[in-house]
């Protein structure tokens, strides 16, 4: 059986699905960002019981089917840009569709519709904040990451971070207190 959670975006939010699925004495096959698949049916005593524990961590479990594709839109997106080495060289648009077997199309106008964003806006934004944490980092320089990332320059790379942020990437690099947004927040 599948378990749709909203707002799992992390490798300690799945660390604790798993801790909150085992208290349940619930067996799980997969525990992914937003996805999570169990061995048993779930009773309606242990759903609620579940729905409880996840709110008291700020995670949400999802029945709506819209909003489980939004949640598997933005849990894509997330996983392609924090959490893969290397971004698929294929546009984000065709990616989407084929990872979601949707038309990019009404992935788009649905995302829109519900979350007042886009989908290339919301990219962006998480594009950005990985950009932050490779010049926190400071192992690449920004050629390097432009390139790990697809800008198609520095240039544009800094155009967009200054948009997003309101700061240059080399000032940014220069504070003492850098800040990041949590990825829930954004």
């Amino acid at each position: 059986m599948k378990l749709f959670i909203k707002y799992m975006v992390s490798v300690r939010c799945k660390m604790m699905v798993k801790e909150q699925l085992k208290k349940l004495g619930l067996h799980f096959t997969k525990v992914e960002l937003g996805e999570v698949e169990i061995m048993e049916n779930i009773t309606p005593e242990q759903r609620e019981q579940l729905k409880v524990a996840l709110n008291r961590s700020g995670l949400d479990l999802m029945d709506d089917k819209k909003a489980v594709l939004i949640e598997k839109i933005k849990n894509v997106i997330i996983e392609m840009i924090h959490y893969t080495d290397e971004l698929p060289r294929t546009n984000f648009s065709d990616y989407l569709s084929e990872k979601l077997n949707y038309d990019y199309t009404y992935l788009s106008n649905l995302f829109s519709e519900t979350e007042a964003i886009t989908i290339e806006h919301f990219i962006i934004i998480h594009k950005i904040e990985k950009v932050k944490e490779l010049i926190i980092y400071d192992e690449l320089n920004l050629t390097e990451i432009a390139w790990k990332l697809h800008y198609s320059s520095v240039a544009h790379l800094s155009h967009q971070f200054k948009k997003v942020t309101g700061l240059t990437p080399s000032y940014f690099k220069s504070l003492k207190k850098k800040k990041r947004s949590p990825l829930d927040n954004l």
